[in-house]
């Protein structure tokens, strides 16, 4: 009867840091969508928005490991259960990394906003941030859900990301050679499609996660990395 009881006490312990997890991944999927939708539409107030709403996802971070690290000190969890605990926190660590990039995008929306207008790089800017968005989006159902399936299917879908970030890059290199006055802009533009593809390795890294949480395995295979263009320094 006393393990059935802090059995029962471990799931609802769990139970509610998932619910934040989940609460933290819908901030972070926000705040995907209005970075690049303020970076397209030219919008400083939505930037200034997003900037202001990471600390809240900051704060939600260290309430999960806050949570996590009492349950391993009060449940004891062993083997999967302790698994599925640090899970979590790897988890919260992989969304508040996608939320700092969506908020160096919004830092750099405001520079680009006093310069030329950058529409036609700025929407494709912000498909490919949907594309992260609706990945992340399915990382977390399959977390919840422990679809394997469904995660594995993000992991594939990461290429896409890797090919429009490609595009993206050439588009800017030709631009910067065409006229030196693009090259300050592209460079703000460049870091942002970065920032967008390094949102979707750590989408990546919540599918494996779960890979690692229902089989115990980590894929073995390397992530379809297609990018072999870009030589200009990346941004933390």
């Amino acid at each position: 009867m006393g393990e059935q009881h802090i059995a029962s006490a471990f799931d609802r312990d769990l139970e509610t840091i998932q619910a934040h997890i989940m609460k933290m991944g819908g901030l972070v999927e926000a705040a995907i969508i209005d970075s690049a939708r303020a970076l397209e539409t030219r919008d400083e107030e939505l930037a200034q928005q997003v900037r202001g709403r990471d600390k809240a996802i900051d704060a939600l971070e260290e309430l999960i490991n806050e949570e996590a690290a009492r349950v391993i000190a009060i449940r004891a969890p062993a083997a999967i259960d302790l698994r599925l605990v640090l899970s979590v926190m790897k988890i919260a660590g992989n969304l508040e990394r996608i939320a700092d990039y969506a908020k160096n995008i919004a830092k750099r929306t405001g520079v680009l906003i006093q310069g030329q207008d950058n529409s036609d790089s700025a929407a494709a800017l912000r498909r490919m941030a949907r594309e992260v968005e609706l990945m992340l989006k399915d990382a977390l159902d399959s977390y919840i859900q422990r679809d394997v399936e469904l995660a594995e299917d993000v992991i594939a879908r990461d290429r896409e990301v890797y090919q429009m970030y490609n595009a993206l890059f050439r588009e800017f290199l030709t631009h910067m050679m065409e006229d030196p006055r693009n090259i300050t802009p592209c460079m703000h533009l460049h870091f942002i499609a970065k920032n967008i593809e390094r949102m979707g390795d750590h989408v990546t890294s919540i599918s494996e996660e779960l890979i690692y949480l229902v089989t115990g395995y980590r894929p073995e295979d390397e992530r379809p990395k297609a990018d072999t263009t870009s030589t200009v320094p990346q941004e933390v």
